[in-house]
């Protein structure tokens, strides 16, 4: 099993394992309508829902040796956001899906780039031949900006509906 260092370093974040004292400061920025705007299925309000949620990273973790992410800002020891990988069906087979979350008070500082540029980088060098796919809803430009930055490109073939909609894929084929 290929395994992601349980705390991946970026210049100015941590990218750990989740915790089940994380599910707090996770209920904080997934319960923002802010985050939720563009997949407002997502919107938890309670924390009973959160910690079934951290627990599903968990386990993802436990029989995949990677996954979803605790996004902690370096500076100030925050916990801002999450931001992973995980396994996916997509196009009749099988990709990782790439998802970045952060709170509102972080945005247009490049956290997300930052991250999503991380975890790629852990992608490339331990699992250079899976698919990647991060699925976007066509509203959200600020989440295609961070794709196609990280190297993603639209990729139509992919494309799926979600709960709340459409979403549009980007991916890592070329």
């Amino acid at each position: 099993m290929t395994r992601q260092p349980d705390v991946l370093l970026t210049p100015r974040l941590s990218l750990r394992r989740p915790v089940p004292a994380d599910a707090a400061a996770v209920l904080r920025i997934l319960s923002d309508p802010a985050v939720a705007r563009h997949h407002p299925s997502e919107l938890v309000t309670e924390l009973d829902e959160v910690e079934a949620l951290v627990g599903r990273w968990r386990e993802h973790w436990e029989h995949h040796g990677f996954g979803n992410c605790c996004v902690v800002e370096e500076s100030t020891g925050l916990l801002v956001g999450n931001a992973g990988v995980r396994w996916t069906s997509t196009g009749g087979g099988r990709g990782l899906n790439l998802m970045y979350r952060f709170s509102p008070s972080t945005w247009g500082r490049g956290y997300a780039t930052e991250a999503a540029d991380g975890l790629l980088g852990w992608v490339r060098a331990s699992l250079p031949d899976e698919l990647v796919v991060a699925r976007i809803r066509p509203t959200n430009l600020s989440s295609q900006r961070v794709a196609t930055k990280v190297g993603l490109r639209r990729d139509p073939d992919h494309d799926a509906q979600g709960d709340d909609g459409v979403e549009w894929a980007f991916t890592n084929r070329t």
